[in-house]
């Protein structure tokens, strides 16, 4: 089977930024020639996360609202003492989301739900520039 890696490079301003991958996901599989096949999307990295939701101005402000609830940027962590920096929460929101989604493709296309995009959430405490892994097994 072959394999396809690209990759999706993004600016994101930290502290929970939701970036929408799913058009350049889909520019991706469409130029596997409607091909079926599986795409995995992985942030490299321990303080990114990709996942997917409706992309949509309250569900991005609920997703602040509740990782700030779980693990909030103000609060003691271990972490900070072992690096002398300030995102121990980053690190643990990032790997209750997750680093990746797995996405079957159905020719050429992601077969995301109709509200259903693919997402990452740079739980970082200041601007980064990612590089988005994208794999296409087909």
């Amino acid at each position: 089977m072959p394999v396809q890696t690209d990759y999706i490079a993004i600016s994101t301003k930290g502290n929970r930024d939701v970036v929408d991958l799913t058009p350049r996901l889909r520019e991706i599989v469409r130029g596997l020639a409607g091909a079926d096949g599986i795409a995995v999307v992985f942030a490299p990295g321990s303080t990114a996360a990709i996942t997917t939701i409706e992309y949509e101005p309250g569900l991005k402000k609920d997703i602040d609202l509740f990782l700030d609830r779980i693990a909030p940027y103000g609060a003691r962590y271990h972490h900070h003492e072992t690096w002398h920096d300030d995102n121990g929460s980053a690190h643990l929101q990032a790997a209750l989301i997750g680093p990746s989604v797995a996405v079957p493709v159905v020719k050429g296309e992601p077969a995301l739900g109709t509200w259903q995009q693919v997402v990452l959430v740079d739980c970082d405490t200041r601007p980064r520039e990612r590089k988005v892994v994208v794999q296409v097994v087909y």
